[in-house]
């Protein structure tokens, strides 16, 4: 079962691409959402303060960290990036703390300041990305050589893999290729197997 935070921001879309894959979802409101049979979690693109505040709120952070470092596979995008960080540009308080990267916040300015671009995410050819008051990954932190970076756009460092997390300056869902969604999918395919 793949579960998706929704407490705020762009959980619907992800949700409507998960389910033309084929997926099972939950969106994942109150810690009772979590299911027991957890094999991949989307952190979706919003507001990071926010969704920090929430989870502590509503005492869900603990057991998704559980989850996350058991392995099970994420797709963070944009606000989900943040969340994930161990570092923030600023010293701003960090959230699960997991992809050691520091990552700035709002890095492309307001609402106006978005844009599209087309890029290379790995092996993925000519992806449509959308970013909308975005992050970026400032670098990847020195200890830590298992960072694999997947797309630099305009000089700056937009997608990484790490281990068990695929995570990304970028809003996939806001576009009709699901190219990166399958590559999740793929990821949840092989963790289910090890369960």
């Amino acid at each position: 079962m793949l579960g998706i935070l929704a407490l705020q921001g762009a959980f619907e879309e992800h949700e409507k691409m998960l389910r033309a894959l084929g997926c099972q979802t939950v969106l994942i409101r109150k810690k009772n959402d979590i299911p027991q049979n957890l094999t991949g979690l989307v952190l979706v693109g919003g507001e990071s303060t926010t969704q920090r505040k929430l989870l502590c709120e509503l005492d869900m952070l603990e057991i998704l960290k559980e989850r996350i470092n058991s392995g099970v596979p994420v797709l963070a995008t944009c606000a989900g990036l943040i969340l994930l960080a161990k570092e923030i540009t600023g010293g701003e308080q960090t959230c699960f703390g997991f992809l050691p990267v520091r990552v700035c916040r709002n890095a492309y300015g307001r609402q106006l300041g978005s844009f599209s671009a087309v890029g290379d995410i790995g092996s993925i050819k000519n992806f449509p990305m959308r970013f909308i008051r975005a992050p970026y990954i400032e670098r990847t932190l020195a200890d830590d050589k298992e960072v694999e970076i997947l797309n630099v756009t305009d000089g700056r460092i937009t997608a990484v893999r790490y281990k068990n997390i695929l995570a990304m300056s970028f809003h996939p869902e806001l576009t009709d290729d699901t190219r990166i969604h399958n590559l999740f999918v793929d990821m949840t395919k092989i963790y289910s197997r090890k369960l």
